[in-house]
Formats: C-alpha cells, structure tokens, sequence
C-alpha cells in the first residue's frame, strides 16, 4: 500500500502533518534553532504494513555571509527520517534518524531534490516548506 489516506488510520500522512513528522520536527529542532533553518523538503511518506516513512532534507544556514545561505553562500544539509509503528500494540513508537550529509549553494538544491525525485520514481519533487510550517516565528 503506498501513501495517501487509509480510513483505518485517525491522521494525515501528508508530508509535513502527523505524529511521525512532528517526532522529525522535535529532533531538528534539538539539533538547531529554527532560526537557522532555510528549508525544509518533505518526499511523500510511505506507509506499508502497519509502518510509516518519512524523509525530510533540511538546509541550515552557515556562517558565511552572517549566517545567511543566500548568493554565494552555502547551506549545511541533513536528512532526517522517521519511522512510526501506525498499528498494532507498539503504535505510536517511532524511530527518528537526523544525519548531516554536506554543503551546497541554495540553487543547487532544488535540481537535486528534483533528480532524487526521478531517481527513486517520484512522480513530483518533495515539498518545499518553510520553517515556519513546524515552528513559530
């Protein structure tokens, strides 16, 4: 069963909504403020068999440029991924992973969200949200 509603289940898994998105949220926001954050890309959660994944890349603004990832300067990125148990008696256990995986210009971003999307046959890019989606101000 791939993403998209299952009546059986009392939550969205829509990227970005849900207790399986909301666990990522908490662990990005242990690692970093809020206010560094630039974007965030969600790819489609999965669901199969009473399980659900998800992917997020953040991009975290650097230092250079005081800490702007703007022109010419360049964004620390991480994948975060989750696991939740969505069924039987372990429900709502999850297992969140937040790994740091390099540096990159903000324009090059968005062509390799794209090629990843081809590349595991994603029919449209993640969704790009700002923080603000999971944080205040």
């Amino acid at each position: 069963m791939g993403a998209g509603s299952d009546p059986r289940v009392p939550f969205p898994i829509t990227p970005g909504q849900g207790p399986g998105w909301a666990k990522v949220a908490t662990a990005v926001e242990a690692e970093m403020p809020p206010a560094e954050i630039e974007t965030i890309y969600l790819f489609r959660p999965i669901k199969r068999e009473g399980r659900e994944w998800g992917t997020a890349v953040v991009t975290r603004k650097t230092a250079e440029e005081g800490g702007r990832g703007g022109r010419g300067g360049r964004l620390r990125v991480y994948t975060a991924k989750y696991m939740l148990i969505v069924r039987g008696k372990d429900r709502g256990q999850a297992k969140v992973e937040l790994t740091e995986v390099g540096l990159s210009p903000p324009e090059v971003l968005a062509q390799v969200m794209q090629a990843t999307a081809d590349r595991i046959g994603e029919a449209e890019p993640p969704v790009e949200m700002a923080p603000g989606a999971w944080y205040e101000g």
